[in-house]
Parts: C-alpha cells; sequence; structure tokens
C-alpha cells in the first residue's frame, strides 16, 4: 500500500509556459548583465541548482555560495513577476487525483520531489493554488542531484510517517526518464505522466510501473493498493 505519493512539479502538476526558464534568463541579465545566458541549456528533469552551476560556468561566473545566492534571489523576484503573465495552468486531471488520494480510506501523504529550490516551488505551486496540499519533500536546496533530493524526500516522509516507509509504500510521479530513475534509486513505484516533454511510449522504455497520458486516466485506488 502506497503511504508516501512524491510529485514532480514542471510538467507533472503545472504547465508554466516557460516562467522558470524566462526567470533564469532575466535573473542572468539583471544581476550579472549576460543576456541571452540559457540559450541552448536543456531544462527537463534537471535541479535548479545544477542549471545554474553550468550557467555560471559557461560564462565564466565563480559558481559560490555569493553567487549562487546573488542568482536565486533575483530569480525568484523575477519568477514571482512573470507567472500572471505567462498564462500557465493546472494540468489535466490533477485536481481529480489529489482528491482521490485525499478521499482513499487511509490516505497517503502527499509531498514533492522536484528540480525547484523550494521557494521557486513555493511561488509556482502557490500561484496555482495547490502548494498547501504538499506537506513535505525534496528540493534543488538540498542537493543538486535529483537522486539525491529523492533519498532526502524520502526521509522526511518518513519522518512524516513516524516510521521507516519501504520503498514500495512510496510513489514517485513525473513526466521524464529522470524522474523514473530518481523514483528507481529509492527503491519507490514509478507513475510517469506523458504532459511534459516526453511521449508515453519513450517513457515506457525507461520501464516504470505505470505510464498514462495524464493524472485524468489514472485510476487511483489501483496504484496505491486500496
Amino acid at each position: 500500500m502506497v503511504r508516501l505519493v512524491l510529485f514532480d512539479i514542471d510538467g507533472t502538476l503545472i504547465h508554466t509556459n516557460g516562467a522558470g526558464i524566462k526567470a533564469f534568463e532575466r535573473a542572468f541579465a539583471t544581476q550579472f548583465k549576460i543576456p541571452d545566458a540559457v540559450q541552448g541549456v536543456k531544462f527537463a528533469g534537471r535541479t535548479d541548482t545544477g542549471i545554474a552551476r553550468e550557467l555560471f560556468i559557461r560564462h565564466g561566473l565563480a559558481p559560490t555560495p555569493e553567487n549562487f545566492r546573488l542568482f536565486f534571489d533575483c530569480y525568484t523576484d523575477w519568477l514571482a513577476h512573470i507567472l500572471p503573465d505567462c498564462k500557465g495552468d493546472l494540468l489535466p486531471g490533477v485536481w481529480q487525483f489529489i482528491y482521490h488520494l485525499q478521499s482513499l480510506p487511509d490516505p497517503p501523504i502527499l509531498g514533492l520531489l522536484t528540480g525547484n529550490i523550494r521557494l521557486g516551488a513555493e511561488i509556482k505551486l502557490r500561484h496555482y493554488s495547490v502548494w498547501d496540499f504538499f506537506t513535505t519533500g525534496g528540493f534543488a536546496d538540498d542537493h543538486e542531484d535529483r537522486n539525491q533530493i529523492a533519498a532526502i524526500a524520502y526521509q522526511r516522509g518518513s519522518r512524516v510517517a513516524g516510521v521507516k516507509l519501504k520503498g514500495e509504500e512510496v510513489l514517485v510521479i513525473g513526466d521524464t526518464p529522470l524522474d523514473i530513475e530518481c523514483g528507481r534509486a529509492i527503491g519507490a513505484k514509478v507513475l510517469a505522466v506523458a504532459t511534459g516533454g516526453s511521449t508515453e511510449e519513450a517513457l515506457k522504455s525507461h520501464r516504470p510501473d505505470w505510464t498514462a497520458p495524464n493524472l485524468e486516466r489514472v485510476n487511483v485506488r489501483e496504484i496505491c493498493g486500496r
């Protein structure tokens, strides 16, 4: 029986029409006077801190704690400013899926497993009115490596549950092969949804436990073992 559900954010719960990428670009232009800093950089499935480090190195900036702080302070300001104009939305079935999870006889803990920094995750999910559903999680502030973030989210979820959860009691939900990989790294079950940049067939090749075109098409009782 699944007792902890860990959600990716971008491409799984929400689409922001590139608000995060735009905020990254404007933050580099504002803080470091580097225009078009993110051209050619892949964002899907990666961590904010890992992407920032790549960009620092690419543009000859030292990846120091001070530069990370300066960048992310500026990034979160831009993110909050840009989101309302990007006209993103929750992805299909998200409200219904969360409602069905909460309606189970013994509802699981809901958490986040994301490459967003925590404040960035909160800004995005508050904008779409879903932040308060999640009681725990792992974020890019915790580690640059998604697999390590998964381990941290797993540990925190176990603390909330008050018991060391087994891997099969954890469900990771994401939209990229990297989400599948980090779910496997903690021995969790994995549901892959084709609401981001990967097709359902491409996701199936990485052998998640389940795939679906979106969360609207998922049987919650089946995957949670109720």
